[in-house]
């Protein structure tokens, strides 16, 4: 019968009843199988008294005439007691018994074509791990298999000339797995045109077979059980079933039924009956590794002699000890490895061993037999024998008369069995003792041997890899008791590869501190969408995501492209289609700019409207609109603003003038982008033609990264549908708060829940119930979650395990039940923020809650939330200290910005520092005040540094690199003839010269301990406060002083970095260091508040600064394994004094050598005005088409009057690049 539930109930008027049991079914009263739901739980709750009626409802049902229940507990104050019920209905089945050598072959009334819909039903068992079930084939190779293979069942659909795959070929679909195991499975093949949907037992699948399947050529006939030969012969290894298939249908034809009634249709080849009586084997489950089978033999029985039948998952454990007579040896027959080794040891003599087989924990059938007798000790495993070992000795071997299978009893026992091992834990069958089979219904019965925790007439062993719960593509292993996945190369983490470990949006990179650059992005986290590539560009107040295409860089211009035959550029991303809409769903704003030109080309037919030129995005629908429009057909930016070059029409191209105009713009309409393909149609006239260019896209910010809302007071929450997270479930989200506890989320089931709560303010809790009863895991910090900061939170559970991870805090795990309840069956609304009963609920604000990877719309529901609101200011608490080198966090709707103004940094997080290069003589003035006529009221930087003000401290932060001595690093002046200089003196040594009063000395600070003109970086930090001055040299000589001279600056005039022109009124080695300048590098210069390099170099507004001569940006880092003196003398090549290099004491012998030589002179002059005149002439060229770059891009987007020029200009455009990348040398 099918049987869909059981009752129990205790016993009668007693004190006895069962409070858990197993259930056992059976088709022929041997060979019990075990029920299991969720494919893991193993027990049944029983009763609570005797009188009460427990029901348990079967889902799967089971097909069975017998049903053995199990009692594991019972009332600990009576005995076991049960009344049992079970209910179902009838079930019919027809059988056919296939002896590995027969099949049937049924032939179906010939129609004008295969038909497009096919339904094949079936089941089957056997003890036989490979054979043939059904096949179907045709004359041109179409064909269907379905094949057992090593216990597998493999789908092979092919059509066309494809050939069906060899045993270690791919096959096109896999289902089941110990489908060898004598009980019954079930089979579903139903085919509609390419899909296929394939179900064995309660795993099914769906897939696109190979080729075209809307038509297989297939023969009018199929074989089940078998494959024809010779005629029907295939190209790959087979052997025919053998075993019982039941209620065999092909498209609700009863096979079996014809096959009784001798319908002509149905040819039997070979022996069949229909009963099935295939032989019936006892097998042994070893439960744990504790478990053993201990069976007696005659003692003093010559040699030692056991053969059986095993299958395990382990690795490792005993299969086999057992003593020998007499001496106190052994044999040990272990798996270790996947391989058996076989160890006999006798006292007095090396021991003998033998290794065997490989990879034996398959979870396969492996047969084994072992013998040692006199003279010879062998192993054969699966029909393979070892070679022989040599000769154990004249001494014949006797036993001691017990053998040990699977494991030894406890050493209280008095059992001299040992192993180095653990015990054995899996199946094992058919096991022979000196050519004698043992009966293990006796032992079952107690009348033969003792074991212990051992199941008989039951192989208990479960593929735990089916199905496989290692999700991303991890690789699935196991062992007895659970199994393992292997993340490697698939970009996730975790027990079972669920928890990405990229990062959703450059927007999220940025927030971890990163900049600019290439980076894999998974923009559904734990979702099923693979992570892919794309380039982050971080800038100050943005980040932006540029995802290339494999179109041309360059203009593509299209002639000759009638309607009838149009122009098609198709368009790759390095992102799928789905990755590339997941991108833009969570970006802020998207955008592609399409630079279109035409002469002779429109984008529409101005007499019926229809369009000539088109464009197709994501959605695969053509759009009309073109760059800067509104998504409004036949559009383009001109036509919205009212100024294309003809009023007529509303875009510029549809003016069909014989002269270039275009109609280029930015596409941001998020939901059409990106451009996958451009088609254009209207340049088969006479002087007509087209050209475009097509950029990446581009998008901006992350909406779930800053989605957030602010709890107001405890009763509030928001409500979102049920979380499914049956299998896999994360959860992550930010949070801040100053309450001291508070549920951030909660979900109920009707005993399963999820919650995750603010405990204590140092302990985050992560509660749930999966039906195992209630489980908990916190983090604790050792500093306070509720000090108003953003935390991060992300908790998970899976198959294996539940974890929780804070900041950075040391994740905690919960390892799951070996064999409990698994899914998470939630049905009531997810509640955010509070509970469903609006106790203990969460004061603050979160922010970017995910649930499997998926963005819950925190704004969106509080907008219409009472007590809820959307957003949450105040990110600069948390990120401001991404922030660096004096720049100020700046709070933004949605995130924050590093304002760097006042840094001598730029960059997103005010990190890449201005570095420039000096040339001989060249220097940059930075200008606080022209004269005392400087208006009170400036806004810039220059007026804190007024002249009725006094300056009593400033900060001096830079760094340099020279080889030049003296040099002059920088120079203050003031209106009072008072000045800082810093230097490097002639000796190399550094010095910091104050002079705050112009009537005394300047005080002086020299650093003698190394030389600094020595190419190196050196890095110099000054502070000064009124007459105490602080200053640290490379972070390692500190020094700090009192100054003479006085105690603050009047009336600031300038700052000087390299060359002063006049030097009057300072002493004589600044005077000496002035009239040299600086050569070499400076970096991120500062002066309190002001950075007169990078205003030098980077000018935001109008700024007092002057530069003369040569200076130009450049990395102050020396590169790897480059000398920094050779890279100063390559900068300098180009100064001011071209053709000489080094320094001041390698000038004098050329200048004294030039003087004694007066044509040695002249050929020199003429020589040099030589190479000025070629240098002037590039120098202009290269300036002339700088300009012309610069102004084209400009222009860019504007409509032209002479587009021919504007296309001339794009390919001048290309070849200034082009040109520009060239290097220059004389």
């Amino acid at each position: 019968m099918e049987v869909t539930s059981v009752a129990t109930q205790g016993g009668y008027g007693s004190s006895n009843w069962v409070t858990s049991y197993l259930l056992m079914f059976s088709d022929s009263g041997r060979n019990w199988k075990q029920y299991r739901q969720e494919d893991s739980i193993w027990g049944f709750s029983g009763n609570a008294n005797a009188d009460s009626v427990v029901y348990s409802r079967l889902q799967p049902s089971v097909k069975a005439r017998f049903l053995r229940f199990l009692p594991l507990e019972w009332n600990p104050k009576g005995r076991i007691g049960m009344r049992i019920e079970a209910f179902g209905c009838a079930y019919r089945s027809e059988v056919v018994d296939l002896d590995g050598k027969s099949f049937l072959l049924y032939r179906f009334n010939q129609n004008p074509l295969s038909p497009v819909k096919d339904s094949i039903s079936l089941k089957f068992k056997t003890m036989q791990s490979d054979g043939v079930l059904l096949h179907q084939a045709g004359p041109s190779g179409d064909s269907i298999t379905l094949e057992l293979r090593g216990g597998r069942l493999f789908l092979l659909i092919n059509s066309g000339d494809a050939r069906a795959p060899s045993p270690r070929s791919p096959a096109s679909l896999s289902l089941g797995s110990l489908l060898d195991d004598q009980h019954w499975h079930s089979v579903l093949i139903q085919r509609a045109g390419k899909q296929v949907n394939f179900t064995v037992d309660e795993h099914k699948s769906r897939f696109h077979a190979q080729g075209e399947l809307y038509y297989l050529d297939l023969d009018y006939e199929i074989s089940f059980g078998g494959i024809p030969a010779p005629a029907k012969s295939v190209s790959f290894p087979h052997k025919n079933f053998h075993g019982c298939l039941e209620n065999l249908y092909y498209n609700d034809m009863d096979i079996i039924d014809l096959a009784k009634q001798q319908n002509p249709q149905i040819i039997i080849m070979g022996n069949v009956s229909f009963i099935c009586s295939q032989p019936q084997s006892v097998p042994l489950t070893f439960l744990s590794s504790r478990s053993y089978l201990i069976l007696p033999v005659s003692s003093g029985e010559e040699g030692i002699s056991a053969s059986f039948q095993f299958r395990t998952w382990n690795a490792a454990g005993l299969l086999l000890f057992s003593e020998l007579q007499v001496v106190s040896g052994s044999l040990l027959l272990l798996l270790s490895d996947g391989q058996l080794k076989l160890n006999l040891h006798q006292p007095g003599k090396l021991p003998s061993d033998i290794t065997a087989g490989a990879g034996l924990n398959d979870g396969q059938w492996h047969s084994v037999s072992v013998s040692a007798k006199r003279s010879h000790l062998s192993l054969v495993v699966d029909g393979h024998s070892t070679p022989a070992s040599p000769s154990l000795g004249p001494e014949q071997i006797y036993s001691a008369g017990t053998y040990y299978f699977g494991g030894c009893p406890d050493e209280s026992s008095g059992s001299r069995c040992r192993t180095p091992l653990a015990g054995f834990q899996g199946c094992m069958r058919l096991i022979s003792i000196n050519d004698r089979e043992v009966d293990l219904i006796a032992v079952q019965r107690g009348a033969l041997g003792n074991f212990s925790d051992l199941q008989v007439d039951s192989c208990g062993i479960s593929d735990r890899c089916l199905p496989n719960y290692c999700e991303h593509g991890g690789k699935c292993s196991q062992s007895w008791n659970t199994f393992h996945c292997n993340c490697t190369d698939t970009g996730y983490t975790g027990a079972t590869c669920h928890s990405s470990i990229y990062e959703q949006s450059c927007e999220a990179y940025k927030h971890r501190g990163n900049t600019s650059g290439f980076y894999y992005v998974d923009a559904d986290g734990s979702g099923p969408l693979r992570p892919f590539l794309l380039y982050c560009n971080m800038t100050a107040e943005t980040t932006w995501s540029v995802l290339q295409h494999n179109g041309s860089s360059e203009l593509t211009r299209v002639r000759g492209a009638p309607a009838p035959s149009p122009h098609a550029g198709r368009f790759q991303y390095r992102a799928s289609a789905q990755q590339l809409r997941a991108a833009i769903a969570r970006a802020e704003h998207c955008q592609q700019e399409l630079a279109y030109y035409c002469k002779r080309s429109r984008l529409v037919d101005q007499q019926d409207g229809s369009p000539l030129s088109w464009w197709i995005g994501m959605t695969n629908e053509t759009q009309t609109y073109w760059g800067g429009s509104q998504p409004e057909p036949r559009k383009c930016t001109c036509g919205l603003e009212g100024n294309c070059i003809d009023a007529h029409y509303h875009c510029n191209c549809d003016a069909d003038r014989n002269e270039w105009t275009n109609d280029t713009g930015f596409l941001s309409y998020k939901e059409h982008l990106p451009v996958t393909e451009i088609v254009i149609t209207d340049t088969g006239r006479p002087h007509s033609e087209a050209a475009y260019k097509l950029g990446p896209l581009l998008c901006r910010g992350d909406r779930s990264f800053w989605n957030s809302a602010s709890f107001n007071t405890e009763a509030s929450y928001l409500h979102f549908p049920t979380f499914h997270g049956e299998i896999s479930a994360d959860v992550s989200f930010f949070f801040k708060t100053t309450a001291l506890s508070g549920v951030f989320l909660e979900n109920l089931g009707i005993t399963d829940f999820i919650r995750i709560e603010l405990r204590s303010p140092t302990t985050v809790t992560f509660s749930f119930d999966v039906g195992n009863g209630p489980f908990e895991i916190s983090v604790q910090s050792p500093t306070r979650f509720n000090d108003n900061q953003w935390h991060h939170v992300r908790v998970g559970r899976n198959m294996k395990e539940a974890s929780i991870e804070v900041d950075q805090l040391l994740p905690k795990t919960q390892p799951a039940p070996a064999d409990g309840h698994v899914l998470l069956q939630l049905n009531s609304q997810l509640f955010v923020g509070g509970t469903a009963t609006r106790q203990r609920g969460f004061l603050g604000c979160i922010r970017s809650l995910q649930l499997n990877g998926v963005t819950l719309d925190l704004e969106e529901r509080a907008t219409v939330t009472p007590g809820v609101q959307p957003g949450c200011p105040g990110h600069c608490g948390s990120y401001g200290k991404l922030c660096r080198h004096g720049g100020k966090c700046r709070e933004k709707p949605s995130g924050f910005f590093c304002d760097c103004s006042a840094s001598a940094y730029t960059g997103p997080f005010c990190s890449h520092e201005i570095s420039a290069y000096f040339g001989t003589g060249s220097s940059v003035i930075y200008n606080f005040q022209e004269n005392y006529s400087l208006s009170k009221n400036s806004s810039s930087h220059a007026a804190s540094f007024h002249g009725d003000r006094k300056l009593s401290r400033e900060m001096i932060e830079f760094s340099f690199r020279t080889t030049r001595a003296p040099s002059l690093l920088l120079y203050m002046s003031s209106f009072y003839k008072e000045y800082l200089s810093i230097i490097i003196a002639k000796n190399g040594s550094l010095q910091i010269r104050y002079k705050l009063n112009k009537y005394q000395e300047p005080d002086v600070v020299n650093f003698d301990l190394k030389p600094m003109a020595d190419g190196q970086l050196h890095h110099v930090k000054i502070n000064r406060e009124e007459d105490m001055l602080f200053v640290e040299i490379d972070e390692s000589t500190r020094r700090h002083v009192r100054l003479s001279s006085g105690t603050e600056f009047s009336a600031v005039k300038s700052l000087v970095l390299g060359r002063i022109l006049e030097h009057s009124g300072v002493d004589q080695d600044t005077a000496l260091a002035a009239a040299q300048g600086f050569t070499g590098c400076l970096s991120a210069v500062q002066f309190s508040h002001v950075a007169p390099l990078k205003a030098a170099l980077h000018p935001s507004h109008p700024t007092p600064v002057t530069i003369t001569g040569h200076v130009t940006e450049s990395s102050c880092v020396a590169q790897a394994g480059t000398d920094a003196t050779s890279r100063e003398r390559t900068h300098s090549f180009t100064g001011d004094e071209g053709y000489h290099s080094g320094t001041l004491d390698d000038r004098e012998p050329l200048t004294n050598a030039i003087k004694s030589d007066s044509a040695v002179i002249g050929g020199l002059i003429a020589v040099v005005i030589f190479i000025l005149l070629c240098i002037t002439a590039i120098a202009i060229r290269i300036y002339q088409q700088k300009r012309l770059y610069k102004r084209n891009e400009t222009k860019r987007s504007e409509n032209v009057d002479h587009a021919q020029a504007v296309l001339k200009s794009e390919l001048n455009i290309q070849n200034t690049v082009n040109e520009n990348q060239k290097e220059y040398f004389f």
